[in-house]
């Protein structure tokens, strides 16, 4: 199973947003979007998944053009986690869970609709939640849970939006390999990240943005060298090799100069690189 973006150009009014966007993931794989601020990426999800209507361009999952399907069907191949708002539905983590149910419902909940939210809690580890209000859980718990609403949908596309902001390590940690357990049992996945570190260490590409434009893309070792982050992040960096994978690290400018060099390799030996 293959998506492909072809083309893909938004406009907020008179500011072009995403210029000519391309890509293609790939099931079983996760493909990180990355970029500064005001790059286009989580725009280019919300045109993914039609939330936004581009001007030009389209979207393709198996050569079937999802533009032109209804939004019923849409959401039936395609989740969609946003991005973390801080706002609590008074409803409990089964309840949830089975709202992913509405694009398959049509007088209403069925016994097999129960049994897709049963087995997807199971599988992500919620069980014991099932019960339990989303206002009595952390954020990375409730993190998990709209990552499960959306696979309730039995999507072939999962789309997350920078789905461990605002987590702490150990909560972005579980969310990223629950993601990756999720795209090895076959579902293909598109996540915008800051993250680089996080970024390269669970994505299998990457799709690097500077000003809606597409920079880079490819394998990850790839994109991520220190010749693109100068190019679309402004700063310096270096990258170490490590056990899990390449390090980024990154140094300021003071006076004028950068600080690489000797620096660099301080910080690398206090982390135990090499």
């Amino acid at each position: 199973m293959k998506l492909k973006v072809k083309g893909i150009c938004f406009r907020y009014r008179s500011r072009e947003v995403l210029q000519d966007v391309e890509l293609e993931a790939r099931a079983g794989e996760i493909l990180a979007i990355i970029g500064p601020n005001g790059a286009g990426k989580s725009t280019l999800l919300r045109c993914i998944n039609r939330i936004l209507k581009p001007y030009l361009g389209t979207v393709f999952l198996d050569g079937k053009e999802l533009f032109r399907l209804k939004a019923q069907e849409r959401a039936q191949m395609m989740g969609y986690v946003p991005q973390a708002s801080g706002e609590v539905f008074p409803s409990t983590v089964f309840e949830t869970v089975l709202m992913g149910r509405k694009p398959h419902l049509s007088w209403g909940v069925g016994k097999g609709d129960l049994e897709v939210v049963g087995a997807v809690l199971e599988r992500l580890g919620l069980m014991d939640f099932a019960e339990r209000y989303l206002s009595e859980l952390s954020g990375g718990e409730r993190q998990k849970v709209l990552i499960a609403r959306a696979l309730a949908q039995e999507p072939e596309v999962l789309l997350l939006d920078e789905p461990t902001s605002n987590l702490d390590v150990k909560h972005q940690l579980e969310v990223l390999e629950m993601v990756r357990d999720v795209a090895k049992q076959g579902k293909c996945v598109l996540m915008v990240m800051h993250d680089l570190n996080m970024a390269v260490r669970f994505s299998d590409q990457l799709l690097m943005l500077k000003g809606g434009i597409v920079f880079a893309a490819g394998h990850p070792q790839a994109v991520l060298t220190p010749e693109n982050i100068r190019a679309v992040y402004e700063v310096e960096a270096m990258i170490m090799p490590t056990s899990l994978g390449p390090y980024v690290i990154t140094a300021r400018a003071s006076n004028g100069a950068v600080n690489t060099g000797e620096e660099h390799r301080q910080v690398a030996a206090s982390m135990g690189m090499r």
